[in-house]
């Protein structure tokens, strides 16, 4: 008898082909449902009128949602001031990026109580209340970058009390005597916010912030980009200032 005629082998490779239409049925309906290797980068909504981002958004292949409001004196009304997740992270295509953005008129929100958060956590709940994180003043501590008190304006600010949205939050953290440092981030081509974010992200400061002297508007000083910046990639001790300086001047960022 003929191998092909022997209904044993017929049925196996039947089999097999069933099984192998399957497999890539599944795969290609997985790849569709989680967009598998389709991802993007997304762009930097900072200062942008909410119809400015939702046109780079739609050319970007992501979406935007307005989730929030602060108020910040000297931006436009209704432009964007933050933006989750951050500029420059890679995201799915299609993936929603949420807003806060700055209000016509002030509104005031509750002081949580930041004290025994970490710098993390201090940091996302004051983001969450329409915040900002300010200075990191490092003190000895047994816990490091365990919150021991927060300020606003030089002032202790007490849990429950209203504050103006928008307002930056200083914090005195904890320093344990065995911390060993933190790498100073690479900030050129990031916008202020953003590099402000980066540095609390390693438990950095800002330091001395330089603008060109073409710079004459808030707006402008918002939209300018870190060209230069002190020891990229120096360890530092946690607190430590890192001073920047931005430009409105694409010419002037260093080749990659």
């Amino acid at each position: 008898m003929a191998l092909k005629d022997n209904w044993i082998v017929k049925n196996l490779l039947a089999a097999l082909v069933v099984v192998a239409v399957l497999v890539g049925l599944a795969t290609w309906g997985l790849n569709i449902i989680t967009r598998h290797g389709k991802t993007v980068t997304a762009p930097d909504f900072t200062n942008l009128t909410v119809p400015e981002a939702e046109a780079l958004a739609a050319q970007s292949h992501v979406g935007v949602k307005v989730m929030d409001s602060v108020f910040v004196r000297r931006l436009g009304a209704g432009v964007v001031y933050r933006q989750s997740p951050k500029a420059g992270a890679t995201v799915k295509k299609g993936r929603s990026i949420f807003l806060t953005i700055n209000s016509i008129v002030p509104r005031k929100v509750v002081m949580p109580n930041l004290y025994g958060y970490s710098v993390i956590e201090a940091r996302a709940e004051l983001q969450n209340r329409g915040l900002n994180l300010g200075k990191l003043n490092y003190v000895k501590d047994i816990a490091t970058n365990n919150v021991l008190g927060q300020r606003l304006n030089g002032q202790e600010v007490k849990a429950g009390d209203l504050v103006v949205s928008g307002s930056t939050i200083d914090l005195t953290v904890g320093l344990g005597s065995e911390e060993s440092g933190t790498t100073v981030p690479r900030l050129i081509g990031m916008k202020y916010v953003r590099a402000l974010d980066a540095l609390h992200d390693r438990y950095l400061n800002a330091g001395r912030v330089r603008f060109d002297e073409d710079i004459r508007t808030y707006a402008d000083s918002m939209n300018a980009v870190v060209y230069k910046q002190d020891a990229p990639g120096a360890t530092k001790a946690l607190g430590s200032t890192v001073n920047f300086y931005l430009t409105l001047d694409s010419a002037k960022l260093p080749a990659q």
